[in-house]
């Protein structure tokens, strides 16, 4: 019989490059099992739990949500997942990655619009201070939806 390698909650930590307290933190919201327990109670981990940890912290650098990690984690334990699955799944997060991208590169617009009404003078007058407080939204301005409205000048 094989046996498994036991951690307590700090090697798993150290090993993994999760905080103690992210590791309690996902046990508490589920994403990652309930660990065995010692006679004196403490959290006994093994490799799974450093190979789940591992696998959600790449996530996160990757930008998954924890409820898209939660997600991808069903398909993995009920080990009934098809490649289909994950790829939907890839590809619905990249939709959300480009859309955080045309995002800020719309504040990215506005901010540097902002900027260039600044002659950095020593006076209290400050444009972007004043930008800052007007009360309408920033614009959602990007450029597909100024080609329609100007299609739609044109057309009338």
């Amino acid at each position: 019989m094989k046996q498994t390698e036991a951690f307590s909650i700090g090697a798993l930590s150290g090993r993994s490059g999760v905080h103690i307290e992210t590791v309690r933190y996902y046990e508490k919201i589920g994403i990652m099992p309930a660990p065995a327990r010692s006679a004196g109670g403490y959290r006994i981990y093994g490799t799974d739990h450093v190979r789940r940890l591992h696998f959600i912290r790449r996530g996160r650098e990757l930008g998954f949500s924890l409820d898209e990690l939660r997600g991808l984690l069903h398909l993995v334990d009920g080990q009934s997942y098809t490649c289909r699955e994950v790829n939907a799944l890839a590809v619905g997060h990249l939709a959300t990655i480009r859309q955080k991208i045309a995002d800020l590169q719309r504040l990215e617009h506005v901010m540097s619009d902002m900027a260039k009404q600044c002659k950095g003078n020593q006076v209290p007058d400050c444009p972007i201070i004043d930008a800052l407080f007007e009360m309408r939204p920033v614009a959602h301005d990007t450029a597909h939806t100024r080609v329609r409205a100007e299609r739609s000048s044109k057309n009338k």
